[in-house]
């Protein structure tokens, strides 16, 4: 199976999906065993808690695996690891001997789910998206890039938060557009203004300018935590109490999912035993409770607060609350019905998009690598490789440059194919598709190995060992397509060939036999571009 994978890493909670060409959109991935399959208006979304365990043996347990053991409170675990690497804490654990950071922390977790996503659905070579959050600082753009690299995906791109969500919902998006992304999430509410930019005003690849944002500090945490002490009063108890401790972590995570119960029935239980002694706490929750336990945490005023924040900083930049095409929900506490209608409140009910608050940010991601994007131009350069006699080794001729838009009403390129050995009945066209890193490497590039008793040594790396790196062959699996009848001979010049790009981002190729006049090819697509 092949396919283009976005990923959503969040503070709470992390999220994949897959383009499916069929259905020309991106779908959430199930992984098993860090993921657990959750239930979104009759479709299945795969969510993988964003936790990683070190345990004293040596082994690592992942997502779901780490609450299955009931291992999230431990000490050994690393949550909110977004939050940390965000924010550029300085805080490490000292584990067995060794400091481990929440940088590293959320590598090895990231590394984690990208290999075991890239077994399970077999992906080879294939490109994939990460998302980063809005006006996110250089140094974490720079860390997902070096996660992405160290678990052997060299080929990613990256796409804004906000643009993400956007083309995951499957807005009518234009260049212009200024949309409001409620991001209401695991550890934090995050409200912000984005514009769509314009194609002239890309900057370093990002879609969107923040007009205003503003966040405080309450997540689905908050909420879980205010049921947890709402729990204990109902039982006249103290979270000090010798039996509470022994069942705290239980407990929390009953209350979790009792929020997430109330976010689509009426009553939700917890009911909790003592692993010791065999007795029973319980606590039953209706929405109404829900909704006033909220309410006298001031939740829907400070959401209130926080959406007014972000429309004051957009207006001081001239664009008011009138310019807002859309509002984007998204984040597990953005199923909450309550949450929902105080924002349905201020923006009015038929600009709110509720359609995907748990996979938007990914499915988006997944259709950005795909191709699917913003404006109508190719994100890649393509060449095509041909043998250079007068060197004795390939050349790369550039048929189609990053920003060319399609469809083309005229041909990109022409060109001959010629035979190379006696009696070819097969001739072809090998296709690249050029990394941008390595017109940065026109030099000497080296780089830091270690052998095996750990010493590390700067290493050359070989001209062709560059070009492998910074070049893929995209159509390697079909290369010949033209067949020569009767047979061609060394150098015989067989094919005409024109080049464009239709209207479904498809590399297209119109041939002409040039030793029967005949049309073999009219817009035969090759190779499908990015």
């Amino acid at each position: 199976m092949s396919g283009r994978l976005g990923i959503d890493f969040g503070t709470s909670n992390t999220v994949l999906a897959l383009w499916d060409e069929t259905r020309r959109e991106g779908l959430p991935v199930h992984v098993p065993d860090f993921g657990h399959p959750y239930q979104y208006r009759n479709e299945p979304v795969s969510i993988i808690p964003s936790l990683i365990h070190y345990a004293p043996d040596g082994r690592r347990w992942v997502g779901e695996q780490v609450r299955e053991k009931k291992l999230a409170s431990s000490e050994r675990t690393f949550s909110l690891i977004k939050r940390y690497v965000a924010n550029r804490s300085p805080v490490n654990r000292r584990l067995d001997g060794r400091q481990i950071s929440h940088w590293q922390a959320g590598q090895d977790f990231l590394s984690a789910v990208l290999l075991f996503a890239a077994e399970d659905l077999q992906l080879r070579n294939e490109e994939v998206a990460l998302t980063v959050p809005v006006e996110a600082f250089e140094h974490y753009v720079d860390w997902l890039t070096g996660v992405a690299e160290a678990a052997g995906f060299p080929r990613f791109r990256l796409i804004d938060e906000p643009a993400a969500a956007a083309l995951g919902y499957g807005a009518h998006i234009q260049p212009g557009n200024v949309y409001l992304i409620f991001d209401f999430g695991g550890g934090t509410l995050d409200v912000a203004v984005a514009l769509i930019e314009e194609q002239e005003q890309l900057e370093s690849g990002r879609r969107c300018r923040i007009l205003g944002k503003a966040g405080t500090e309450i997540g689905g945490s908050s909420l879980d935590t205010w049921l947890f002490q709402e729990f204990l009063r109902q039982n006249n108890r103290q979270d000090t109490s010798d039996d509470i401790r022994r069942i705290s972590s239980e407990l929390l995570s009953e209350c979790r999912a009792a929020k997430e119960q109330l976010s689509f029935h009426e009553r939700a239980e917890v009911r909790v035993a003592n692993p010791h002694t065999g007795a029973a706490l319980a606590a039953e929750f209706t929405r109404n409770q829900f909704d006033d336990l909220l309410d006298r945490h001031e939740t829907f005023a400070q959401i209130d607060r926080t959406i007014r924040r972000a429309l004051n900083s957009a207006r001081d930049r001239g664009y008011a609350e009138d310019h807002i095409k859309s509002v984007l929900m998204v984040g597990g506490s953005s199923l909450i019905p309550s949450v929902q209608k105080t924002v349905q409140r201020i923006f009015g009910k038929e600009k709110v998009m509720l359609e995907r608050p748990l996979d938007a940010v990914a499915r988006g991601a997944a259709a950005f690598v795909a191709g699917v994007d913003f404006y109508d131009h190719i994100q890649h350069d393509y060449a095509i490789r041909w043998v250079n006699p007068q060197k004795g080794d390939y050349d790369y001729r550039v048929l189609v440059k990053c920003g060319a838009h399609y469809p083309t009403q005229e041909a990109l390129a022409r060109m001959t194919v010629k035979a190379t050995h006696p009696g070819q009945t097969e001739l072809g066209i090998a296709i690249f598709e050029m990394g941008q890193r390595a017109e940065r490497n026109n030099g000497e590039c080296v780089e830091l190995v270690f052998d095996p008793s750990g010493a590390a040594r700067v290493m050359q790396v070989a001209p062709d060992e560059q070009e492998r790196r910074s070049l893929f062959w995209v159509n390697e699996q079909s290369p010949t397509f033209l067949q020569a009848n009767p047979p061609a001979q060394p150098g015989e010049a067989r094919f005409a060939v024109e080049f464009g790009i239709d209207a479904y981002k498809r590399l297209i190729i119109t041939a002409r036999d040039l030793k029967s006049g005949q049309v073999t090819h009219r817009d035969y697509p090759v190779v499908k571009l990015t």
